[in-house]
């Protein structure tokens, strides 16, 4: 079988690694690699790879930007989960269809449920884009009410804002800028760019009780780095990959892989990009 992960850009993820470290371990002589489709091209991609080209069947794509909601679009099944997410980051492609599905809400819930246990109720989250969403949902599922987005824009949160509210819970959402005072909630939720993080952001926010820092590459980020000297707790976004990418496997081959190996291999390839650069 093959698989791969499908967006644009694809070069830089892990995925590749962490689904070859599965397919090793399970035995199966399956193959996982990249395939760029720019927005509007999903379903033209994933038609063209299901037709064949003589080599062996497809079975799963996992789908990153800017592909998720094309990816619930073109399916003829999605879970509840993808449908409350408004996109889907996994399908299956079978002999009676396309089934999608979001791995990233559960893969959410067990990366924060790893490494703390203690309330989620109020969560403060830099930045509004999808991968925000995608862990605010997945936090709503462990108890969050009160959620505050930060955005550089807050007009351009209005989508995200939108899906958080729609949780069976509806939690209670307000939107501000960064500037807003701070305070001390139960998570941080870390979602801009690396070199987006200045001191007095990572200050203001950097000592809530658990920090989920989902930049993974370049790492540590500044916020990340605040943390790990207070001895904080931190959950990476390498934590949230490799937690949704077990999941991915399941889905794809119906076998069960221990998160620690993928963590592993991709810590390995972490190390290795940061020496080359």
């Amino acid at each position: 079988m093959r698989c791969a992960v499908v967006g644009d850009p694809v070069d830089h993820s892990l995925s590749p690694v962490l689904h070859a470290a599965a397919y090793d371990r399970l035995g199966l002589a399956w193959t996982y690699g990249t395939v760029r489709a720019a927005g509007g091209e999903l379903a033209g991609t994933v038609a063209r790879l299901r037709a064949g080209d003589g080599g062996p069947p497809w079975r799963g794509l996992s789908v990153t930007a800017p592909l998720k909601r094309e990816a619930l679009a073109l399916a003829d099944r999605a879970t509840g989960r993808a449908r409350l997410a408004g996109g889907a980051n996994t399908l299956v492609l079978t002999e009676h269809g396309v089934h999608a599905d979001n791995t990233d809400l559960p893969g959410a819930t067990a990366a924060v449920r790893e490494r703390h246990h203690g309330p989620v109720d109020d969560v403060v989250v830099l930045g509004a884009g999808a991968t925000a969403a995608s862990i605010l949902l997945g936090l709503c599922e462990l108890g969050a009410r009160r959620v505050t987005l930060l955005a550089r824009d807050p007009a351009r949160a209005a989508a995200t804002a939108a899906l958080v509210r729609a949780h069976p819970d509806r939690p209670d959402v307000r939107v501000t800028g960064f500037d807003a005072d701070p305070w001390d909630p139960d998570v941080v939720v870390g979602t801009v760019p690396a070199s987006a993080q200045d001191p007095r952001l990572v200050a203001a926010w950097s000592g809530a009780g658990l920090v989920f820092e989902a930049i993974y590459d370049p790492w540590p980020t500044p916020l990340a780095a605040s943390v790990l000297d207070r001895g904080g707790v931190l959950v990476s976004g390498l934590d949230l990959l490799v937690h949704q990418a077990v999941l991915q496997v399941r889905a794809f081959t119906g076998l069960d892989v221990d998160v620690d190996l993928l963590r592993g291999a991709g810590e390995r390839e972490l190390a290795a990009r940061a020496a080359r650069s």
